[in-house]
């Protein structure tokens, strides 16, 4: 995810990195040709004149805009639930290891073992949502024996909670806490399983495919006959004004693709890693641990 910092006026025409703009080029490049063919051939194809004027562009593209602008509202509002539901985890686990420290018999390796495994559900979500490795990261925080105990489940984060309840239900049989105190660790570990929960339903949900299609070839068809239309009317200025208008419409397609995916490594998508990483170090300095380094940019202003 670009996270950058607040710039002037001026430098932000030229922003880069995070611009959709690098991967939209022969795109661009492409109505480039078709317009500068439009201005030469002064709107014929195969020798026929092409009827087309700014008027019936004008209706079709404010019906477009309107059609990008709830393709943008769909995919911005699964970043949106995506972001709130990371953000509910991270209060969950942060008030769940306070309970735990505050609420459980005061045994050292038992605190540091559930600490470690409410990190361990975080980085298992994570790689979970990303279709990546989790072995890793697993492995360092539970060990190798627990780590390869999790290799056959499908769902890890799920695993992982259902071992933390079963710890608070046998802490619960001796009488090591009360009711009141199981019913409210119980509530955060259900808060953490509909965390999951959420986040299994983005990445499972896509938006339909109908709508990135429909809109995907109006797009285009809207670019390729521009030209045509403009060529009486603007002439030489017809490339510039048909590149500028499909960079503004080829965009938002293209940012609408990369919003609705949020545990993507695009650069909009989440910084699942930098989030990850600031749970982990939430949860340890509640315990009084040493706290591993934060995510650094992995290049200037990216984290993922």
């Amino acid at each position: 995810m670009i996270v950058r910092p607040k710039e002037n006026w001026f430098r932000l025409l030229f922003v880069w990195n995070g611009s959709v703009l690098q991967s939209i080029i022969p795109q661009l490049t492409f109505m480039a040709i078709v317009s500068s063919l439009a201005v030469f051939s002064h709107g014929r194809i195969f020798g026929e004149k092409i009827p087309l004027n700014t008027a019936p562009f004008t209706l079709f593209g404010l019906a477009l805009a309107i059609f990008l602008a709830f393709r943008n509202n769909a995919s911005y509002e699964r970043f949106n639930d995506a972001r709130h539901l990371w953000g509910s985890a991270l209060n969950a686990t942060r008030t769940l290891t306070s309970q735990m420290l505050c609420y459980l018999p005061p045994d050292a390796e038992r605190r540091r073992r559930v600490a470690d495994t409410l990190i361990a559900v975080v980085y298992a979500l994570k790689h979970q949502l990303r279709q990546t490795d989790s072995a890793p990261d697993l492995e360092r925080l539970l060990g190798r024996t627990r780590a390869d105990a999790l290799r056959r489940k499908c769902y890890k984060p799920i695993a992982l909670l259902d071992e933390l309840r079963r710890e608070l239900a046998g802490l619960h049989g001796h009488a090591a806490i009360s009711d009141t105190k199981l019913w409210m660790l119980d509530a955060q570990l259900d808060e953490l399983c509909r965390t999951v929960g959420g986040c299994e339903r983005i990445a499972s949900t896509p938006i339909p495919v109908a709508y990135s299609v429909l809109l995907h070839r109006t797009v285009y068809a809207y670019c390729v006959l521009l030209p045509f239309g403009l060529v009486d009317s603007t002439e030489f200025f017809t490339p510039l004004l048909c590149v500028f208008i499909a960079y503004t419409l080829i965009a938002l397609e293209a940012i609408a693709s990369e919003v609705a995916d949020p545990f993507g490594t695009a650069p909009n998508a989440l910084a699942l890693d930098a989030m990850t990483r600031y749970i982990e170090r939430s949860i340890l300095d509640l315990c009084d641990r040493e706290l591993p380094d934060d995510v650094k940019p992995v290049r200037p202003y990216q984290l993922t």
